[in-house]
């Protein structure tokens, strides 16, 4: 049987609306990982206590 390659292809940068994906190098073990980029689509309110009744 084959041996596995060792280097990975290189994958083109992934962007979406939210969303950005980019390949990270490989590691000493081969491991190939992916940075992901999230764009902010909510925003967050400012909390106030309700009053007592």
């Amino acid at each position: 049987m084959s041996e596995a390659k060792s280097e990975r292809p290189k994958v083109p940068t992934g962007k979406t609306e939210y969303v950005t994906t980019t390949q990270m190098p490989a590691n000493e073990k081969g491991f190939v990982g992916y940075h992901t980029e999230w764009v902010e689509f909510q925003k967050e309110a400012e909390y106030k206590t309700p009053k007592k009744p």
